[in-house]
Order: C-alpha cells, then sequence, then structure tokens
C-alpha cells in the first residue's frame, strides 16, 4: 500500500519534478517507509512505500525493468502474485524481487491490459512503456484503490489523493456544480469521473486509461458487474448458495494474508468482522490481532458495541484491543480526521476509523476489515421493499426516498439564490438504473450501492483513514469472485429474515449464533449525529467563518434554521443534515479553498 504522484507533458517541455515531489511528500502518511522519484524527460513519477511484500530495496519504487523498456508506480496489493509469477517464469520471464509490483510489469509486458482480469487483489497503477511513450492507468474493478488526475491541453498529473494535486498547483479549483449535487443527494457520494472540484477527475473503478505522448486520452471499461442469472442459477437451491457463500469467502480471507508480516481484523462485533475472525481462526493464524472502538453514548443511543467483540475475541482468543475514546478526544481529532479525507466524507464513522488506524497502526501493519458486505448481501433495510417493486419508475422512487439525503426541490431551497443547478443525481440514478445487466429493481440498486456508493463512501472511507497512519486495510468481501458470485444469488436469498440471509446461514458453521441473530447495529458516533455543545459549536464556527460566508453556497436563512433545531434535520439515513454542510465547508478550508 502506497502513494503515487506524477506528471505527463504534452508540449515537449520538462516535467516538473519539483512539484512531483511536493505531491509526493504530501502522501508520506500513505508511505512512511520509503520514497522514490525517476524523471525522464516529459515524464516524471513520484512514490511512497508502505513495505508488505518484499520488504528489500529490490522492491522500492518507481520499479523500472531497462530490459523490458517499462516502469510502474502502484498502490495496492496483488494477493495471486506468487502464482503468476510462476507462470510469468514459464515463458521465460526472471525476477529481480519477490514482492507484488514486479508481477505487474511482467504481466502487462505477457498480456497487456488483459494481464487486469488476471489479477486478483486492489490496485491503481501507473504504467509507461519507454518505447512507445505510453502511459497506462488503471483502477480495480471496485475501486478499492483511489486514482485521481488533473488533464488539460499541456499536461496530466496524477495522485492518489486529490489533495496532493492540490500541492502540485494549476488546479482550477472552482465548486464542481453537478458534483455538489451529488453530495448534497447521494450522503456524499460523488460518483466517478467526478470531484467537488471542478478541475480533478477520478479513473472510474474497473477501467484503464491510455495516455499518448501527445496528450491523446482513451479511457475503457475492463470489467463491469453483471447481475444476469441463467436458469441453472434460479434452480439452485438455497443450501448450494450458501456452501458456495462460504467456500468463496473462505479463500477470499485466505488470500488476503498473503504479506510478509502479520494481519490484524477491525473487530466491530457485527456480522461481518466477527466472520472474517472466524475465517482467520481456522485457518490456523498464530497470535491474531483484533481491534474495536467505542465512543461515548448519547442519550439513548450507545456508543460501543464491546459486548459483541468481546464475545468474538474471547471466542477465538485473539490478542484484542478496545480503545474507547471522550468525547473531547473525538472533537480535538476532528481536524486531522478531515485533512486525512482525500474528498468530503459525512460519515460519522470518518474520526472513529481514523483513530482507530492510529491505535492499530502501532501493532500491525495489515489489516482485514468487513467492509462491502451489506451492499453486496444486501444488509441495509431499504433493499426488501424494493424486491416487490416491478415498475422501473417506482423503484427509482423508492430508492430516492429510502437513500436520498434530500429531494431536489429541498436542495434548491437550500443553495443559494445565484446557484443554477439541475437534478443531477436524479438523472444519475435514472441512468444507472436503466443500464442493461440487471433486469428488477431490487438488483438494480444493489448494482449502484456495489459499484458506486460503496466505492465511494465506506470504501474510500476505510482507505483514506488506514493509510492516514500507513495501515494497509484489505476487504475480503470485494473480492471479485465473491461478489461476481452473489451478483447471481437471486435476491430472496439475500434479502430474507431482515437482510443478508444467505451470509449469516453460511456464517452458522463459523461463529457463535448470538453474533448473527443480534439486531442490526452501525459503527456508533453518536456526538456527530445528535450535535451538542462543543461539536454544534464547531459546525456553527465553520459555517460562519469568512470564507464560508464568501463562498456563499447555501442561504444564510436556511443555515441558521438547522441551527435551531439540529435534530429536527436528519437525512432518512439517520445522518445530520447540518454536519453536512459543515463538513464540507471545513474540508475546503482545510485545503485552503
Amino acid at each position: 500500500m502506497c502513494g503515487i504522484a506524477g506528471e505527463l507533458r504534452f508540449d515537449q517541455q520538462f516535467a516538473d519534478s519539483r512539484a512531483v515531489l511536493d505531491m509526493t511528500e504530501s502522501m508520506s502518511r500513505r508511505g512512511p517507509d520509503g520514497e522514490g522519484i525517476f524523471s525522464l524527460g516529459s515524464r516524471c513519477f513520484g512514490h511512497r512505500r508502505l513495505s508488505i511484500m518484499d520488504l528489500s530495496s529490490r522492491a522500492h519504487q518507481p520499479f523500472v525493468d531497462n530490459q523490458l523498456g517499462m516502469g510502474i508506480v502502484f498502490n495496492g496489493a496483488i494477493y495471486n502474485h506468487h502464482e503468476l509469477r510462476d507462470e510469468l517464469r514459464e515463458k521465460g520471464y526472471q525476477f529481480a524481487s519477490t514482492g507484488d509490483t514486479e508481477v505487474i510489469i511482467k504481466a502487462w509486458h505477457a498480456w497487456g491490459p488483459k494481464a487486469l482480469k488476471r489479477f486478483y487483489g486492489m490496485f491503481a497503477f501507473a504504467l509507461w512503456e519507454r518505447d512507445s511513450g505510453n502511459t497506462w492507468f488503471a483502477r480495480d474493478r471496485l475501486g478499492i484503490k483511489p486514482l485521481y488526475y488533473a488533464r488539460d491541453a499541456e499536461r496530466l498529473r496524477f495522485a492518489s489523493s486529490l489533495p496532493a494535486l492540490l500541492k502540485g498547483g494549476g488546479i482550477d479549483t472552482a465548486i464542481d456544480l453537478e458534483a455538489l449535487h451529488y453530495y448534497m443527494s447521494f450522503h456524499a457520494v460523488v460518483p466517478a469521473p467526478h470531484t467537488i472540484i471542478k478541475g480533478v477527475r477520478k479513473l472510474p473503478p474497473g477501467c484503464w486509461m491510455k495516455v499518448t505522448p501527445d496528450g491523446d486520452c482513451s479511457i475503457k471499461e475492463w470489467w463491469r458487474l453483471d447481475f444476469n442469472r441463467s436458469e441453472e442459477d434460479e434452480r439452485r437451491s438455497f443450501d448450494d448458495w450458501k456452501s458456495d457463500v462460504l467456500d468463496t469467502l473462505r479463500l477470499s480471507v485466505k488470500r488476503r494474508l498473503v504479506s510478509d508480516v502479520p494481519v490484524g481484523v477491525l473487530l466491530s462485533g457485527g456480522l461481518d468482522s466477527s466472520l472474517i475472525t472466524g475465517l482467520l481462526a481456522e485457518a490456523g493464524t498464530v497470535g491474531l490481532r483484533t481491534y474495536s472502538i467505542g465512543f461515548e453514548s448519547v442519550g439513548s443511543e450507545e456508543g460501543n458495541e464491546y459486548r459483541y467483540s468481546d464475545l468474538i475475541a474471547s471466542h477465538y482468543g485473539t490478542v484484542h484491543e478496545k480503545l474507547h475514546i471522550p468525547a473531547g478526544d473525538l472533537l480535538s481529532a476532528l481536524p486531522d480526521t478531515i485533512a486525512a479525507m482525500a474528498e468530503p466524507m459525512v460519515s460519522h464513522d470518518c474520526v472513529a476509523f481514523y483513530l482507530l488506524s492510529q491505535a492499530v497502526s502501532r501493532h500491525t501493519k495489515v489489516v482485514q476489515s468487513g467492509q462491502g458486505a451489506d451492499e453486496v448481501f444486501a444488509g441495509y433495510h431499504w433493499y426488501p421493499p424494493l424486491t416487490d417493486v416491478a415498475d422501473a419508475d417506482a423503484g427509482i422512487d423508492l430508492y430516492k426516498r429510502v437513500f436520498f439525503d434530500r429531494s431536489h426541490e429541498e436542495l434548491c431551497g437550500l443553495l443559494d439564490p445565484s446557484i443554477r443547478i439541475g437534478d443531477a443525481s436524479g438523472a444519475f440514478l435514472e441512468r444507472h438504473f436503466s443500464r442493461p445487466g440487471a433486469d428488477s429493481a431490487i438488483d438494480r440498486a444493489l448494482r449502484i450501492d456495489t459499484t458506486v456508493m460503496l466505492v465511494d463512501d465506506p470504501v474510500k472511507r476505510v482507505d483514506n483513514m488506514t493509510m492516514a497512519f500507513g495501515l494497509e486495510a484489505r476487504v475480503p468481501f470485494l473480492d471479485h469472485d465473491l461478489v461476481e458470485l452473489a451478483a447471481r444469488i437471486p435476491a430472496r436469498h439475500k434479502v430474507a429474515n431482515g437482510g443478508k440471509h444467505v451470509l449469516k446461514e453460511a456464517a452458522r458453521s463459523i461463529i457463535p449464533a448470538e453474533v448473527i441473530d443480534r439486531p442490526k447495529g452501525y459503527f456508533p458516533v453518536p456526538a456527530l449525529k445528535y450535535l451538542r455543545g462543543d461539536f454544534l459549536q464547531f459546525v456553527r464556527d465553520t459555517l460562519d467563518t469568512r470564507a464560508a460566508r464568501e463562498r456563499g453556497l447555501f442561504r444564510r436563512e436556511a443555515v441558521e434554521h438547522m441551527l435551531e433545531s439540529p435534530d429536527n434535520h436528519l437525512t432518512p439515513l439517520r445522518g445530520s443534515k447540518l454536519w453536512q454542510l459543515a463538513l464540507l465547508e471545513a474540508w475546503l478550508q482545510t485545503n485552503g479553498l
């Protein structure tokens, strides 16, 4: 896991190595174990290294293969790199390192972009060819690893985070109004290729981008999630699906043990992280370390789930650490948490993951985490009602009611009158629901949540917060074999009995029933939902700054109305609408915008 950056010039000028170095240095927390830069004429590449596979200097990046005339900067992990290395050796390739980076170069030389389909893992990389002058960018199937870029007629710059690009300068920092609509509607999700900044784009998941020396840029989707089912799929028994799910997840967890350092678990006490812990224990992991976090309660809302994480830790005899965060520590960590965000993210548990990652990184460099199971196996409350919806338009309307933070009309009433904005979020939802490959409303909802919402909310959140402390988070539920399998499972097997039915039943042979049958919980950070005291003052101070008033995104009377009674302004997903405004403004100010 690392941070990558670079610049390609199209105007025959030398690449700005100083700007690339500035971008690279700004990501030092993503890669605390090493730094490298490679510059040749119009191209320059930078890298910050987190040493996980092949800890020696042989795997240093940028990695250049002079014999093949290729080089790479890579962020991620290829879990099947040993098997690919053996296959490539049989084809005559020789290796100077034992890590996964060099395997990508050889695989690309052997198979070109088709190599992407052979990779099991998470990745974002820039690979250049000396002789053709072409540079290739690629991102993994589910966007676990980020890749941002800024392009104009003279150059293209790229980096693992948006703030890193800003460090290089020369970016159009105006607010992208279409992205603003997404942010205010989709629980802060801004689908690729957009970002909240007009001058910055992100490569969509499952896509590669080819850039030629003269600046021609082409993007191609190399993977797409398909919810079509065969007649055999429809006829298969529930027990067969249950068995396949467990076998595939077991292999996924095993794949994510490939590392030259120990692997731990972020253990919330929910079904997903508990099942991962159980499968790691089943695999014979010795001295398995698990980590949980909790916060102060607010009113009747609990701030921790220690009861269940303690049960799992005791059941499997893990080396368990609980971190309890007083409200004052939570508040003091907010500025650093916001600074760690590649894009503004309103989810209350960002600060939880930030503080948990800080604690975990003292003992562990790699963890497995349970993100993705709710989207892949239909664990959220808005899925069951969609199973009875046959009409496509009705499915869109229902999805909006249960997921969108506010209607287009409410958003227009919140924005300053000078801002003219169309219903970008509604149009995006309609386009996505109309794409081929999913025939029912429930499958269309699962597809957009897995390939869009998941990517730019929980997955991005975990990447940003863990990498702020040089901690690599691996997500077994996003193994593409498992995701593709789940897409083929008829929805009725997933949404039954409160959701994730097939996963819960598969888990019964691994973990205690008390965890499986518990009420569904979420990573609780009540202080950022029910704004009180110093937290409310933080919000008020942020929205009252001169920068916020001069930016003029929101009507002042609407903001004041929300400040008077924050608890009356919650989204359908029980998030604070007021926190959404403050977080956006705080992120913009943090990044000097």
